[in-house]
């Protein structure tokens, strides 16, 4: 390996710029005159790389923008690979978008070149067939959750579970100091977080009202708290709230992490919210609906007993999980009631906590490590 390694990074979103950026900083300890080159966005433009391409090209979602975009996505990749070949870089790093960099790696690979992902696509949840192709073209596997790695061990791939960087980046705050701060008053107070996205919000929402609905009769005192995603979510639900106008609910632009800290308990969609509750200590409820003919096709896809991280992690019902016909109203009403009561409510904070402190590694340090020993390995 040359004096002067050259590594090829290519991010694909902003959460992956994120992770590119903390890895580029720990490899320069590693290698301090290390090169960086490839796609990513301002902050690792700012850590030291050189994109030869905006993040932003390729940031599409949904099915029909990636087929509008191909030509251009294609011209990208085979810009990406001439480089390989032509630099011949120490290794190639695709941090996340597996539908853009496993076809990357695994024509760098063919080349010799050491190939390296960093975020595990949900293989292990769902299409477990794809664990083939995934080990002709990577040499390394970068995971942030344990049991990813467990998953490559038995398929006999190389893989380093490098510890999740929100759980060095989100920290619980104290529930008086976040009511304080969004001027949240009332007890129990409870956060309900129905998605994202326009179609979660109208699947969710109207439920999840419902459910406050029924929980203020048992509890009269109870008090709601919901933070849009953004301002369209804020619009849609400011419009479904106007149905209930006796309902004690506060509606917040944003401030997620804030709402969850301030309330005892949560009602969440399934996806990413229920990490960031975990890492909050916030006990929760999870819940998500489909459409009647998505779920039949896609539950004999799914190969995982949960779906709430916190349960995947813990490899037990540890937060109520109630999905598709589970999701009633006095089912979700009934596990929030529960786990207002004391016992309940402190045994779960507890198990949140060494969950997250599970996933609170070094994730920068530990991966560039890796990746050095890598790099360091003879070609075979």
């Amino acid at each position: 390996m040359p004096s002067t390694p050259l590594f090829v990074l290519v991010a694909g979103e902003a959460s992956g710029d994120t992770l590119g950026a903390g890895l580029i900083r720990a490899l320069k300890t590693v290698h301090p005159d290390a090169e960086f080159v490839g796609i990513g966005g301002p902050k690792m433009i700012a850590a030291g790389l050189h994109s030869r391409h905006p993040l932003e090209r390729l940031a599409v979602m949904g099915l029909v923008e990636p087929l509008k975009r191909l030509p251009e996505l294609l011209r990208i990749r085979r810009d990406i690979v001439a480089l390989c070949r032509r630099q011949r870089p120490a290794a190639f790093i695709g941090i996340d978008a597996p539908d853009f960099n496993l076809g990357i790696e695994k024509r760098v690979k063919r080349c010799g070149i050491k190939t390296v992902h960093y975020v595990s696509p949900s293989v292990w949840a769902w299409r477990q067939g794809r664990i083939k192709g995934i080990k002709r073209s990577v040499d390394l596997m970068l995971t942030l959750l344990p049991f990813e790695q467990a998953f490559y061990q038995q398929h006999e791939m190389a893989s380093l579970f490098v510890g999740h960087p929100l759980a060095t980046q989100i920290y619980p705050e104290t529930t008086a100091s976040a009511r304080q701060r969004l001027s949240l008053h009332g007890a129990p107070l409870i956060a309900l977080l129905p998605g994202s996205r326009s179609g979660e919000v109208a699947a969710m929402a109207p439920l999840y009202l419902q459910v406050a609905e029924q929980i203020v009769q048992q509890l009269p005192g109870a008090r709601f708290v919901i933070p849009a995603a953004n301002s369209a979510r804020w619009q849609q639900l400011q419009q479904l709230m106007a149905e209930r106008p006796e309902l004690p609910v506060t509606l917040l632009q944003g401030e997620a992490a804030a709402a969850m800290s301030a309330a005892d308990v949560v009602l969440l969609t399934s996806g990413t919210t229920a990490l960031e509750a975990m890492l909050l200590e916030r006990p929760m409820v999870v819940s998500y609906k489909l459409g009647k003919w998505s779920y039949r096709l896609l539950r004999h896809f799914i190969k995982t007993p949960f779906v709430a991280l916190p349960n995947l992690l813990a490899g037990r019902m540890l937060v109520p999980e109630l999905l598709q016909d589970a999701a009633t109203v006095e089912a979700l009403s009934g596990a929030l009631l529960e786990l207002l009561q004391p016992p309940l409510h402190g045994e779960m904070v507890s198990q949140l906590q060494q969950l997250r402190e599970q996933l609170a590694l070094p994730s920068d340090a530990r991966a560039a490590a890796a990746i050095a020993a890598l790099i360091d390995e003879p070609a075979v």
